[in-house]
């Protein structure tokens, strides 16, 4: 029961932060398109930096994980 517990805050945790992070990029990107910027200019933002750098880190945890 406490290790469900506690596994279950883990992915709620997670899941959290997930939706902050996916809502401050939206933001971002929602402000880029009223400057009329291009849209890769969100990416140049912290949020979108967070982002890139979590697509190109899960790979490799996850190969690192299997080996």
């Amino acid at each position: 029961m406490k290790e469900t517990l506690l596994l279950l805050v883990k992915i709620i945790s997670v899941l959290i932060g997930a939706s902050m992070l996916g809502n401050w990029f939206l933001a971002e990107l929602k402000k880029a398109q009223k400057k009329g910027l291009p849209i890769y200019t969100a990416y140049l933002t912290p949020p979108g930096i967070l982002i890139v750098i979590i697509l190109l880190v899960l790979p490799v945890i996850a190969w690192m994980i299997r080996q």
